[in-house]
Formats: C-alpha cells, structure tokens, sequence
C-alpha cells in the first residue's frame, strides 16, 4: 500500500462527509446531555438519568445488524439523508413540543431519544463505508487520524456547548442548536459524491446478509483480534464512569474537578490524533497497537494509584492518547481489509463491539468497585487490560506481525 502525504482535507467530498459527521455528532451531544439536564429536572430521580441511557442504548442494539445491512444493500447516500432529516426533525420536535410542559413530557423526551437510538445505529455504518467511497485507499490511514480527531473535539465541544446554552438561554435554546447543527449535516449531505454507492448484485435476504457480515468478523483473524483487543480493554480498563467516586473518596475534590478530569482522555486522543493525520501509522502496526494498548492499562494502573489531580489528569490524557493510537490503527485495519460491499456489516458489528465494551465497562467498574474497594479495582482492571494484550499476543501473532502494507481489500480506487 502506497501512503499519499496529501491532506485528506483537500477531497471536497471528504470535507462534505466531515462536516456531516461534526453536524451529527454534536447535535446528539447536546441532544444527550440537555435531555440529561430536562428529565432531573423534571423528575428530581437519579434513577431517571439511567432511564435516559436505556431508551438510547437498546434501541441502538437491537438494530445496529439490520443497519448494517441496509447500509450495504441500498444507496448509502440516501440513507444518510434520512439519516440527517430525522436528527434534524428530532431536536427540532423536542424543542417545540418541551417549550411548554406536559404531563407527558418525560415519556415523550424517552421516545425521542429512542428514535434518536435508532438514527444512530445507522450513522457510524454509513460513516465508515462512505469515507472508503470518497477517499482513496492510500488516504485512509490519514482519513480516520482526522475522522478520530473531529469526533474527540466533539466529545469535549458538544457537552460543553449545550451546558453553556442551557445555563444562559434554557434548555429549548440547546434544542434548537442542536437541531441548526444537525440541519447543517443534511446541507452537507447534498456536496457528498461519491464512487461506490449502489450494492452491484441482488441483495440477499436480510438474515444471510446478517449472517454473512458474522462469518466475515469472526473468519478474519486479524480484524476479529484487533476489535476483541478494544472491547475487553475499555471493559477493564475504562475508568472513567467511577469518576466522581473517586474524586470525591480519594481526591476529596469538587464537580469542576470532574469535568476537567472527564476531558482528559478526550484532550489525548485529540492530540494524538492530529499527529497522526501527519505521520501515519504504516509499519509494525500491528505491534504499535498492541503496545498501545498495554500503554492505556499502564495509565490506568497509575490513574488507580493518583493520590493528586494533576497526578490523575496526566494518567487520563496519556491514556487517551495511547487510546487515540489504537483507534487510528484499528479503524484503518477496518477500512483496508473490509470488501466494499460489506463495510456496512462490519462497522455495524465493530458498533456492538464498542458500544457493549463501553455499557458493560461502565456495569464492571460499578460492580468491581462494590467488591473489591475503588482502588483496588481501577488498579486490576489495569492489570487485566495488561494481562489482555499478553493472550491476544499469544493467540493472534499475525496481529503482532502486522503492517498496513499486508492488508488487501476486495475494492481499490484507481
């Protein structure tokens, strides 16, 4: 494989898809926390806030496959206009329905976030299999450095924005943004062209597609252990969602400490990700994202053992730039060894893998705190992510012995 030094950013289309994916993302950010904000506010249950969660999550799950294989058997471009219409109509629709209240306002504000569960099941599918249709292959090491960088300021930008807007003009104000932003996105769809968009045979029926993009996942030795190596590290090693426990029993600190230590991964991965849209990722890459990987335990090991806050904040941010590395790595691995009429499938199922990696880490941490002490369990999941990268080693030796150069997919544009 032969790496262009061109900026991704001078494709057109690829700035189109860009702007689609920010449009999105940060509207669903501001969507999430302002529904977050409405719903206590209304309800004044804590219990509430993991009903919001579930309304998105299930939905999200149950149709993530079928996704897939929608994304791979009609026009991806059309698909991501009824993608960005729905995202739009949604936070437009909570805006005005919630600007005068109901009784029914927290079951409606639920249904909507279930909705939104359902676009977003769609979203990340059409997202990696159109930037493999508007890139050329030797761009995609650098497409998916600046693709992780985008969606890391997201992460930090969305949040932060819709509290702002929430704290001065109200909480149909944050709607009404988010809903400006995502009708941004549905403009963006109109500059996208691309080079592969319609399946070039009859589609199958839905659950041998399904059935097809598993066999592919599970048969690929190389794909099946880079995702397997994420999922059971963030599952272990993720320690973000036990946060505020440890700030307030160990730091003994207040909520501003807790959002600058939240961003701290975030600014790392963003950092990293810049660097990497420059000097991509080429040779060795596959042990480059085993020590990456093994990195992020360590900082997490010494996250567990902080007995400061700028102790703690340089463990987060190493450990998300450690986590930016291998995001790169994996998320080109994906795009170079997927076949085109497949990507679909195989983001949808890379989707369940991150998605289940991040709910049930959030469960594990909780569940290992109860039980071993909050110490002590940040401090084994560290161990466990360690003891993780050693069996995939052990298991998968091509992954070690990997470079991007090795990977070859079915569809190459000229």
């Amino acid at each position: 494989m032969t790496v262009s030094h061109r900026s991704p950013l001078a494709d057109w289309p690829f700035l189109a898809l860009m702007a689609f994916r920010i449009g999105i993302t940060l509207s669903y950010q501001i969507v999430t926390v302002a529904v977050g904000w409405h719903v206590f506010s209304l309800t004044n249950n804590v219990l509430s806030l993991g009903w919001v969660g579930l309304a998105e999550v299930v939905p999200y799950f149950a149709t993530a496959l079928l996704a897939g294989h929608y994304v791979d058997t009609y026009s991806r471009q059309k698909l991501t206009l009824l993608a960005a219409v729905i995202h739009t109509l949604l936070a437009a629709g909570i805006a005005l329905f919630t600007h005068t209240p109901h009784s029914w306002t927290v079951a409606f504000l639920y249904g909507a976030v279930g909705v939104g569960g359902l676009s977003r099941a769609f979203v990340r599918p059409l997202y990696q299999a159109l930037m493999a249709s508007v890139l050329p292959r030797e761009l995609y090491a650098r497409g998916s450095a600046v693709s992780a960088t985008a969606f890391q300021a997201c992460l930090v930008l969305g949040p932060a924005a819709s509290g702002l807007v929430i704290a001065g003009l109200g909480v149909t104000a944050a709607y009404g943004l988010a809903a400006a932003l995502a009708a941004l996105s549905l403009l963006a769809c109109c500059f996208m062209k691309t080079v592969y968009d319609l399946p070039q045979a009859t589609p199958a029926p839905v659950l041998s597609s399904i059935r097809e993009g598993l066999k592919f996942v599970f048969g690929h030795n190389i794909i099946l252990a880079a995702l397997s190596l994420d999922m059971f590290a963030v599952l272990f090693g993720g320690a973000v969602s036990i946060l505020p426990a440890f700030i307030a029993e160990v730091l003994q600190g207040d909520p501003t400490m807790l959002g600058l230590l939240r961003a701290a991964p975030a600014i790392g991965s963003t950092v990293v990700g810049v660097a990497l849209a420059r000097f991509t990722v080429d040779r060795n890459a596959g042990a480059i994202l085993l020590w990456c990987v093994a990195g992020f335990g360590v900082c997490i090991i010494g996250f567990g053992l902080s007995t400061s806050v700028h102790m703690a904040f340089a463990c987060l941010l190493l450990s998300g730039a450690f986590d930016g590395v291998s995001v790169v790595v994996r998320s080109t691995i994906l795009q170079l060894s997927t076949p085109d009429d497949m990507r679909g499938r195989v983001s949808a199922i890379n989707g369940i893998f991150i998605g289940s990696s991040n709910e049930l880490g959030a469960f594990e941490s909780g569940m290992a705190a109860s039980a071993l002490g909050l110490v002590p369990s940040i401090v084994a999941g560290g161990v466990v992510t360690l003891l993780v990268v050693l069996v995939t080693d052990r298991k998968a030796p091509g992954l070690r012995r990997l470079n991007m150069g090795d990977l070859v997919g079915t569809h190459v544009r000229s």
